[in-house]
C-alpha cells in the first residue's frame, strides 16, 4: 500500500518515537510536583516550550500546549470571544475553515454571538478586502486558516492581518496553521497574528499534542479549569513525553521545510498536470496552493467509492479532512467554492509526504486510470 493521506496523519520520525519512549521510561513524574522528579519533568516542559517558540519566532511564555489542534482552535476562538465579550460579540471567519473553527463559531452563534462567514473565490482563496470589510467596531476576533485542509488553497495572511488591524486595531487575528507549518513559511509577526494553532501529528510527531501561540498581552478565557498548568490557560497534567517528542518534530519540520518544499512541489505539479488531462476529473487545487495537497472531484460517483476503489488498487487516499470524512453530505468547502453538488460529493484528496518519489506518482496515476475504467464499467452495468 502507498499512503497518500499525510494531511490527516503522518508517520512519526524515528527520532520522535525514540525520544517519546525514553521520556516515558525515565521522566514519568508529574511536572507540577515539587520533588526532584517533578522538577526534572518541568524542566523538560520548559525546554520544549523554548524549542517550539524558536521555530515560530515567538517567546517561550507565548507557547501553550494542548491536546491537539482541535482544542487549540476551540480555545483560540471561544477563549477570545469569552474573554473580550465586553468589546463586542461579533466574529469574522470564512466558509472554508476546519470544523474545529467553523463549529466553534456556530456554537458561539447559538449563544448570541454574531458571526460573519466570508466566502472564498472559485479557487478557494478569500479576498483580504472582503475580510476587512466585515470587521466592525464590535468585532472581537477574525479567524482565517493558512492552508485549507481539503484543497490546499493558501490564504494571503499578510494582507489579511494588515487590513484587519487597520479596520480595528483591537480585533484579534487567529490563524489555524495546521496544514501550513513545515510546508510554507510561518511569519507570525508579518501576519500580525495574535493566535496561531498547530498539531504535532501533522508534523511527524505524536498524536495528542497541540500548540497554541498566544501573543504577549492577549488573554484567553480558560475552557478547562481545575489547575494552574500552562500559565493558568489550560488545566490538566501535561503529557511530558508527548510534548517533548512533539517539540522535536516541530524543530525537525522547521529545519526541513525548504528541502521538503523542493522535493514535494515537482511531484504535486506533475500530479496536477496528470489530473487536468483526465476529462472525467475536476481539479480543485492549483499550483498556487500548498505543495502537499491535491484535490479533485470525480462527479460520476461519491468520493468514498473512488477512495475505496483506489484502496483496492494499493493506494490510500481520503475524501476530505479526517474530521469530516464520515459525513455523507457534499463538501462544505467545495460548495463554498461554487462547485455543484455532484462535484462536492465526488471529491478525493491526495496528500503527499517526504517519502514519496516520482515512481510513486507514476503508480498512483496508473491506479487512478484503472479506477476510472473500473467505475465506468460499473456505471454502464447499472444503466
Amino acid at each position: 500500500m502507498l499512503y497518500w493521506d499525510y494531511a490527516a496523519a503522518t508517520p512519526p520520525y524515528e527520532e520522535v518515537v525514540q525520544t517519546m519512549g525514553q521520556i516515558m521510561r525515565l521522566h514519568y513524574a508529574n511536572p507540577s510536583s515539587l520533588h526532584r522528579a517533578g522538577r526534572e519533568a518541568e524542566r523538560l516542559l520548559a525546554r520544549s516550550r523554548e524549542v517550539c517558540a524558536a521555530a515560530l519566532g515567538a517567546a517561550p511564555h507565548e507557547i501553550l500546549f494542548t491536546s491537539g489542534a482541535t482544542e487549540s482552535n476551540n480555545l483560540a476562538v471561544k477563549g477570545a470571544a469569552l474573554q473580550y465579550q465586553g468589546r463586542g460579540r461579533h466574529i469574522v471567519t470564512t466558509q472554508i475553515e476546519h470544523p474545529s473553527v467553523y463549529e466553534s463559531c456556530q456554537q458561539l452563534q447559538s449563544l448570541g454571538w454574531e458571526v460573519t462567514f466570508v466566502a472564498p473565490d472559485s479557487t478557494g482563496v478569500v479576498d483580504p478586502a472582503g475580510i476587512a470589510a466585515a470587521v466592525r467596531r464590535d468585532t472581537v476576533l477574525v479567524s482565517v486558516m493558512h492552508v485549507n485542509n481539503e484543497t490546499g488553497a493558501v490564504q494571503p495572511l499578510k494582507d489579511i492581518g494588515r487590513l484587519v488591524k487597520a479596520a480595528n486595531h483591537r480585533t484579534l487575528f487567529h490563524v489555524d496553521g495546521v496544514q501550513g507549518f513545515g510546508k510554507l513559511a510561518t511569519e507570525l509577526k508579518e501576519w500580525q497574528a495574535d493566535l496561531y494553532s498547530l498539531s504535532a501529528h501533522k508534523l511527524r510527531g505524536p498524536r495528542g499534542v497541540g500548540i497554541l501561540y498566544v501573543r504577549e498581552g492577549v488573554a484567553l478565557f480558560p475552557l478547562l479549569t481545575g489547575g494552574s498548568q500552562e500559565q493558568g490557560g489550560r488545566a490538566g497534567t501535561e503529557n511530558v513525553a508527548a510534548i517533548v517528542a512533539s517539540a522535536k518534530a516541530v524543530r525537525m519540520s522547521a529545519e526541513n521545510r525548504e528541502a521538503y518544499y523542493r522535493q514535494i512541489t515537482p511531484l504535486r505539479d506533475r500530479l496536477l498536470a496528470f489530473l487536468s488531462g483526465v476529462p472525467e476529473f475536476t481539479v480543485n487545487s492549483s499550483r498556487d496552493g500548498a505543495p502537499h495537497i491535491v484535490h479533485f472531484s470525480y462527479p460520476a460517483v461519491n468520493g468514498e467509492v473512488m477512495a475505496r476503489k483506489l484502496e483496492e488498487l494499493g493506494m490510500t487516499v481520503s475524501t476530505r479532512s479526517a474530521c469530516s470524512s464520515r459525513l455523507a453530505e457534499p463538501s462544505r468547502i467545495l460548495l463554498a467554492m461554487g462547485r455543484d453538488a455532484a462535484a462536492a460529493l465526488g471529491g478525493v484528496r491526495i496528500s503527499l509526504g517526504d517519502v514519496h518519489t516520482q515512481a510513486d506518482i507514476e503508480a498512483l496515476e496508473q491506479a487512478l486510470l484503472s479506477a476510472v475504467q473500473a467505475l465506468k464499467i460499473v456505471e454502464r452495468g447499472r444503466d
